[in-house]
């Protein structure tokens, strides 16, 4: 067979970092990361971006070498992403925070609002139901974390973490601040409005639950090639029909629940920016599906039916 030589340019400075000589022709994108990480051991594979352009998208561990646009002299470009962290342990960290920020407004820690002991508990059942529900949202987001997800993506850049970490602890306390303030006034139609949201959230979390479990089993016995996701029998997927992320429906759906559930503004915000977040995120996979697979369906759309 007809041997590659592959060349690694940085990037940026253009300058060759290593030269690889009589590379098989099948050889993956994995292994020439694992060749590269010999020669520069302080770059494990997960810190690599591998290019065929300087601008371009990185290549996938998957992609075989003879299978690029490029000749038997190959060009390619490395950029340092910087130290990783596992996804499964950024989804730990995350969701860890918010539950236990939470209990530190509701048990209403002196520090917290400074009263005295009259404000240690609600009157309002609104509240311990609003704890309840929070609670259960995100010991369920880290029961999947570790059970159910299975990442294309293994690691993220370690700096991101501070960010998301901000992100979500930093609306955790926010919003349960409010909800468990004792001047907080519980919503203005009562057990009909708190009953409706309590149902709607309820379907939305085994509606997310549902459709984790199906994109978990398109990717059984390790394959990290994309599929299109299909409805199952589950009546919670048939969501598939009409939108590319349902997992993005339901968790809106979850949190515009849990807004009307405790009339509280600060919820009513981080709704907000979960569905513009999601919605670009939705897009974005959607975009791909569609780039990818010919045969797509074409009454779906990425986020909302019919609409969006």
């Amino acid at each position: 067979f007809v041997s590659y030589q592959v060349e690694i340019l940085d990037w940026k400075t253009k300058e060759q970092l290593c030269f690889l000589d009589k590379v098989e022709p099948n050889a993956t994108i994995r292994d020439i990361r694992l060749m590269f990480h010999k020669l520069y051991p302080r770059w494990y594979p997960a810190r690599q971006s591998i290019k065929l352009d300087p601008k371009g998208k990185s290549l996938r561990d998957e992609e075989i070498l003879q299978h690029l646009p490029v000749g038997t002299t190959a060009t390619l470009y490395f950029k340092d992403l910087g130290p990783q962290i596992g996804w499964t342990t950024v989804f730990l960290i995350e969701y860890t925070g918010p539950l236990f920020i939470y209990f530190l407004f509701y048990f209403r820690m002196p520090f917290v609002y400074g009263l005295d002991e009259r404000f240690t508990s609600s009157p309002h059942p609104v509240v311990n139901l609003a704890c309840i529900c929070h609670s259960f949202h995100y010991i369920k987001r880290l029961i999947e974390t570790v059970f159910v997800h299975r990442f294309s993506h293994g690691t993220m850049p370690l700096r991101n973490i501070v960010k998301n970490c901000l992100y979500y602890w930093g609306f955790a306390a926010w919003l349960a601040y409010y909800i468990n303030h004792p001047l907080y006034t519980p919503p203005s139609y009562g057990k009909k409005q708190i009953n409706f949201a309590v149902i709607m959230f309820l379907l939305c979390e085994a509606g997310n639950f549902s459709i984790h479990v199906a994109l978990s089993d398109l990717q059984r016995n390790g394959s990290k090639t994309r599929k299109i996701p299909y409805p199952t029998k589950n009546p919670f997927t048939w969501l598939f029909f009409f939108v590319s992320c349902p997992n993005y429906t339901y968790e809106v759906g979850t949190w515009i629940s849990f807004t009307i559930m405790t009339q509280c503004v600060p919820v009513g915000l981080f709704t907000l920016l979960c569905f513009i977040q999601m919605t670009v995120w939705a897009k974005d996979k959607h975009c791909t599906y569609l780039r990818e697979f010919k045969d797509y369906p074409s009454l779906r759309m990425p986020i909302i039916p019919f609409l969006l």
